[in-house]
């Protein structure tokens, strides 16, 4: 796997890491993920002590809203990336007693066959994960523990008191106006825990910095 580059966002526990694709006249080849690189690469000691256990893929319509959803009892940490198609990442600080706490950021990661680079970007346990995609979109992303009903939640990503003084204001524009005219979006994200609900739930002390 040729990692290119491994970057923090704004949020500094939000990484993002670029991989090489090698291409020539009849298309590309690349490594998405080699275990040894991640476990011995000299900046990647974040998913040091982080054991993949399930992976999934997911296809979502233009105009698609997803999330904003975490799970304890296993926590579960997220590494996403596109694998065609133009998805924006969503991830909103659900720890208590950080310092941004309540604040959301987006990072946009198209995808396309001629790109010659792509990335993951990797949400740990205590961050809220959604998604926007602005084509029709296929993504791919390990979870270090496995699905666990009845120990998850989601806040709805239109919640009026999420914080996004962090995120880029052209994202932050982009999602506004899909988010008023879209249908994609279920009921159950929709209508999810606002930042201040959650704060009340006692599950909400899973999560601490």
């Amino acid at each position: 796997m040729k990692i290119t580059n491994i970057a923090a966002l704004a949020i500094p526990d939000i990484k993002v890491l670029q991989f090489a694709r090698f291409s020539d006249h009849r298309g590309y080849f690349t490594e998405t993920f080699r275990k040894s690189d991640y476990k011995n690469h000299p900046d990647m000691g974040f998913l040091k002590n982080v054991d993949f256990v399930q992976c999934n893929e997911s296809f979502s319509r233009k105009d698609t809203i997803r999330g904003l959803h975490f799970q304890w009892n296993p926590y579960m940490g997220k590494m996403v990336r596109t694998i065609y198609g133009h998805m924006i990442d969503l991830v909103l600080d659900i720890r208590k007693g950080s310092s941004t706490y309540g604040k959301i950021i987006a990072y946009d990661m198209p995808s396309g066959q001629d790109s010659q680079l792509n990335e993951w970007i990797w949400v740990p346990p205590g961050f809220a994960h959604g998604n926007l995609f602005l084509k029709d979109t296929v993504i791919e992303y390990f979870c270090s523990g496995e699905y666990s009903q009845g120990c998850e939640a989601g806040i709805s990503p239109l919640a009026e008191d999420i914080d996004w003084s962090m995120c880029d204001p052209k994202l932050q524009e982009i999602f506004s106006e899909v988010s008023t005219t879209t249908e994609l979006m279920t009921d159950k994200d929709r209508d999810g825990f606002s930042l201040e609900q959650w704060g009340k739930n006692p599950d909400s002390e899973q999560f601490k910095k």
